[in-house]
């Protein structure tokens, strides 16, 4: 099982990127929607990617081929896999309908607004009022990042990195978040995700 990738973002076609993780190894891997403009905007730079691992094809005929999908969120990540759950949500389908932040699909989830789903692409009248009834009530977590969004400013790319392995090395995300937000403020100089993961580590020990 492949969780997660860290490596040199090579090149983004449409919403097929190509990332180097040394080595003489360069993995695809397809990403939703709504990751392609940040990624576009990371090519030729390091990245992280927590990853579904996946087969696609038909075993009958013994056509199987090994997918990888990545996500910029952990959260994300964890979304579509709920997301896929239901009937009718493959996952060509959910890449494509994730052309929102997560946060607002499950809000109008848990809010029944089958009209903002079905305005996703790929996802019609009937497969919007059956995510509606499947996923009602399981996608609070979700849904609750939409007010917390509201207060923070978005993060620069290097900064979000870096909350996003704070997170994987046991910090809670809304301390991840503000220690990457006083460095931001204390030292601008800091503008690589590695950067702000020492200062961050000189801050906690009381260093200026």
């Amino acid at each position: 099982m492949i969780a997660r990738l860290s490596g040199h973002l090579e090149q983004l076609v449409d919403s097929v990127a190509l990332v180097d993780i040394g080595g003489g190894l360069c993995y695809e891997l397809r990403t939703p929607v709504c990751d392609v403009e940040r990624l576009a905007r990371r090519v030729g730079q390091d990245v992280v990617l927590h990853t579904i691992h996946y087969f696609e094809g038909d075993a009958s005929r013994g056509q199987i081929v090994p997918r990888l999908i990545g996500f910029l969120s952990e959260n994300d990540r964890d979304f579509f896999r709920v997301f896929t759950k239901v009937k009718g949500v493959g996952v060509r389908t959910a890449l494509q309908a994730l052309a929102r932040p997560v946060g607002e699909i499950a809000a109008a989830i848990q809010g029944k607004d089958a009209t903002f789903l079905t305005a996703l692409p790929g996802i019609g009248p009937r497969t919007a009022e059956r995510i509606v009834a499947d996923l009602h009530g399981k996608v609070e977590d979700f849904a609750g990042q939409v007010a917390a969004s509201a207060y923070q400013p978005e993060l620069p790319d290097a900064a979000a990195e870096a909350v996003a392995v704070l997170v994987q090395l046991g910090e809670r995300h809304p301390d991840a978040t503000a220690l990457v937000q006083r460095v931001l403020a204390v030292a601008p100089e800091a503008e690589s995700a590695e950067d702000i993961i020492q200062y961050v580590y000189r801050l906690k020990a009381g260093a200026r």
